[in-house]
Order: C-alpha cells, then structure tokens, then sequence
C-alpha cells in the first residue's frame, strides 16, 4: 500500500504505535450488525492483563448495517481481552440519542470512553461532562478538530481532509475530469470534509450526492439516477465501503463508463478491486482506531500514558489498489481490515 499524502501533523508516535499495534495482532470499512463474535485474526491473543479488571464504553455514530464498526468493534475487543477490560458498545446515528448514550455510561461510572464527533454539536457538551466527571475520554475516527476541545486525551483516526486531497491527486493521476462525492450520511463532518478535501485538489469538478445510507435500495437508485442524468460523469467517490458496490450496481443499471472509487475497506471491496471493478480504495485501518482507542484508555489508567502525546494518532490514509489484493484477501476475509 501506498500513502500518497500525509497529514500536517507529528506522525511518529502514531507510526511506531501502529506499528506495535499491528506486531501483536500479528499478521495473518464504516457497528453495523450485533456481532457476538469474538476476536479471532487480530491481535488479543495469550493471557490478558493482570491489572485491576476495568470497563470501556464506546459510543459511535454508526448506522444500521454499516460494516465498517464491526471491524472497530474487533480491534476493540481484541484490545479488551489483551487488557483485562470490560468492552461495553453502544451506536446511534442521530447525534442526540449518541449523546444520550453517553450519559448512559457517565450514570454507569465506567473507567473510560470511546467515542465519535461525527456531530460535534449534539455530542460535546456531554463529552465535555464526562472528563469533568473524571472519565478520561479518546475520540475516534470522526470530528478530530473538536478533540482537544472537549478534553479528549487524543484522537484516533485519519485526517478526512488530508484523505479527500489524496483522492483528488489520484483521480487527477489517472485522467478523470468530473466526479460525484456520495455522502451518505447528511450532516457528517467527517464525509463532508472527504468531499471538500477531493474538491481542493482534483483539477476536473466534484459535485456531491446525497444519499439515504441506511437504505441501500434507494441509495443505489439515486446514483443510478445520477449517473444517467449526467453521461460526462467519469468517477464516483463513495465515502465508505458498502456504497461501493452498490455503485457498482448503479453504474452497471446506468449505462455508464464511469470509475468507482471508495474510501474504507471490506472483504466486498478488495473481491472488486480483484476484478477491476473498483479503481482504488482509502484505508484508514478501522481495527487500529477501535484496538489503539481502547489500549490508549488501559495504559492511561494503569500507567498514566498519553498516546500521541495529545496529539492526533493517525491511521491513514493510504491508497489500495487491485496489487494490494493478495496481501489482503485473508485479512479481509477475517475482518480485520
């Protein structure tokens, strides 16, 4: 895999820590469904812990069927059963009931949050009432630049700018000259600003889509439409795994040339790279954010460290194409990346 581009941030702590990361899961994209399953490929092998036995919530935007937490949620269960930690998850994609949730925790007096800025708004003040209550806190993911402001120990994710400008740079390396951003999830900043960051770099023009993300049917027809409406239309940038395909399937349903892009991986995406389906993907390493979240808040409590120093710990973004297919099959697969 490649990085294009990196972010304006200190990376080495975030580079060594992945790296730490990834050695003991060893070797072998955005909770969708309830998994009960325990963690298998990744890492949280041998005996756990024998620190005081904690308990770690994580609250998350996520909506029904978005697959990208369920590999979230493996990284932090394997984290958990390394850590000797109580792993208790919990999502809503309205920014009020996540707040709800998180008050849920606070009442519960657990030893450590995890959670999601996708929106800021509905969601600060209850994370800012958490750390005054002594929990510390570790955002994930979505909302980074709010981090610090609710005093977040640190933020674990990619830079969604930094990410989007990649995706520009890349679609103007391979010639394209007008994309559609699907935007999944109206009101993400995080989405919003993949589209922004594709938009400040791609020389040709961007026009963003929204789309209903928690009804593939009709997001899959409003592409389609799309796609049919406007025949100069030669990219589509999906924002996160499953919308792949179904741009897929749109594009298939339209009549038209046009290259599918994503951000975020899954076993469906690297099956289309395989096939040429798809150009490329973004990984952001989900199983990172989820694993490196959780054993941050572990070794916070137990030996005072910060992950990153406070600052951000970056787990993307790189490009993945259809010569990365072999390295990640298995892992894929297994639902680890």
């Amino acid at each position: 895999m490649r990085t294009p581009r990196t972010a304006r941030t200190p990376r080495t702590a975030a580079v060594l820590l992945a790296a730490l990361a990834l050695g003991v899961a060893g070797c072998s994209g955005s909770g969708g469904k309830d998994s009960e399953a325990k963690p298998s490929g990744g890492g949280g092998g041998g005996k756990a812990a024998t620190t005081e036995r904690l308990k770690i919530a994580m609250v998350t935007h996520s909506g029904e069927g978005d697959t990208f937490w369920d590999i979230v949620r493996r990284g932090a269960e394997a984290a958990a059963a390394k850590d000797n930690v109580e792993f208790l998850y919990a999502a809503d994609k309205e920014g009020k009931e996540q707040a709800q949730l998180v008050q849920t925790y606070i009442d519960q007096d657990v030893d450590g949050i995890v959670v999601t800025l996708a929106k800021p708004e509905a969601v600060k003040d209850v994370v800012k009432k958490a750390v005054a209550a002594g929990i510390p806190v570790v955002t994930i993911n979505s909302g980074g630049q709010f981090s610090q402001e609710v005093g977040a120990l640190s933020h674990i994710g990619q830079d969604e700018s930094v990410a989007g400008e990649a995706v520009g740079e890349e679609l103007n390396k391979r010639g394209r000259k007008k994309a559609v951003c699907v935007i999944h999830e109206q009101g993400n900043v995080s989405l919003e600003d993949r589209c922004a960051g594709v938009k400040k770099t791609f020389d040709g023009t961007v026009e963003n889509l929204n789309v209903d993300g928690t009804n593939m049917p009709a997001a899959t027809s409003s592409i389609e439409a799309k796609l049919q409406s406007g025949k100069d239309i030669d990219t589509v940038v999906t924002l996160g795994a499953p919308f792949a395909a179904a741009s897929v399937q749109a594009k298939d349903g339209a009549g038209s040339g046009a290259e599918i892009d994503t951000f975020d991986l899954n076993a469906e995406v690297v099956k289309r790279l395989k096939a040429k389906e798809i150009g490329f993907a973004v990984d952001q390493q989900p199983y990172l954010q989820g694993y490196l979240a959780v054993d941050g808040l572990w070794l916070n409590k137990t030996n005072l460290n910060v992950i990153g120093g406070g600052k951000p710990v970056l787990t993307g973004p790189a490009l993945v194409t259809e010569k990365d297919v072999p390295a990640l099959e298995k892992l894929t697969a297994d639902g680890t990346r």
